[in-house]
């Protein structure tokens, strides 16, 4: 699904459009001149996301980076099959790295959420090399379009959304940080911490971007800001935004 000239939702399952497995996160490409970059990967199988992107009219023999926002299975499962697919390049941030390396169910939360049925309990995720690991500034070429990692721990540990330089406007790839109207997901896991999704949130407020393009439900193509600007605001009330799924 072609959303501009730089990126297209390829895909999302019931918190999106079911455009591939239900329980995916959005799943978008990234599209330079010469060039086409994954960020995530979404839950469990490969071949519907690949089927979307040949549909678009793209190659996905030319995807040769996968960037991760973080280590949660709507976001990773399919992260290993996907990468044998294409033969890409992982990057992930660096606080993550080790984790989708050993295939930790406990520290990513999956073995608490099939514990209460979120996840099948049937699902086992395998793990992946992550080749590059991200810092927070690092600045990464797609086909002549520019990508900066910014660390937004908070939802949890080693989260990390993307801020993309595009033709026309620049995105916040936001990952799970930062949702329409300024909801956020906080859950009952060791990693996730009000604290740092606050800092988080106002830390997004030093960046300029036209477009928010979170994980889950709706995105806006202009004035994303202002999502941003209204969690900001809610936690500086010393309250919490609204939680996305809560």
């Amino acid at each position: 699904m072609k959303l501009t000239e730089d990126v297209y939702l390829v895909g999302g399952g019931d918190t999106g459009f079911n455009i591939s497995n239900r329980m995916d996160c959005h799943v978008f490409v990234i599209r330079g001149e010469d060039e086409l970059a994954l960020v995530d990967a979404g839950f469990d199988g490969p071949g519907k996301i690949l089927s979307n992107i040949e549909n678009d009219g793209l190659d996905p023999g030319e995807i040769r980076r996968i960037f991760v926002t973080h280590y949660h299975a709507d976001h990773v499962g399919a992260l290993a099959p996907l990468k044998r697919e294409l033969g890409a390049t992982v990057i992930a941030g660096k606080e993550a790295a080790s984790t989708i390396r050993n295939g930790d169910a406990e520290q990513t939360g999956l073995a608490w959420a099939q514990d209460f049925g979120f996840y099948p309990p049937d699902f086992r995720w395998e793990a992946c090399e992550v080749e590059k690991e991200m810092t927070d500034g690092d600045r990464f070429e797609v086909g002549g379009l520019e990508l900066t990692s910014i660390a937004t721990p908070g939802h949890c540990s080693g989260h990390y959304s993307l801020l993309l330089k595009g033709r026309d406007r620049t995105y916040l790839i936001a990952g799970d940080q930062v949702f329409w109207g300024g909801a956020v997901v906080l859950q009952n896991v060791r990693d996730s911490s009000i604290q740092d999704c606050a800092a988080s949130m106002k830390k997004l407020l030093n960046y300029e971007f036209d477009a928010l393009l979170p994980s889950h439900l709706a995105f806006s193509l202009e004035r994303g800001k202002r999502h941003v600007e209204a969690g900001a605001e809610a936690f500086l009330q010393t309250g919490l935004p609204r939680n996305l799924f809560g």
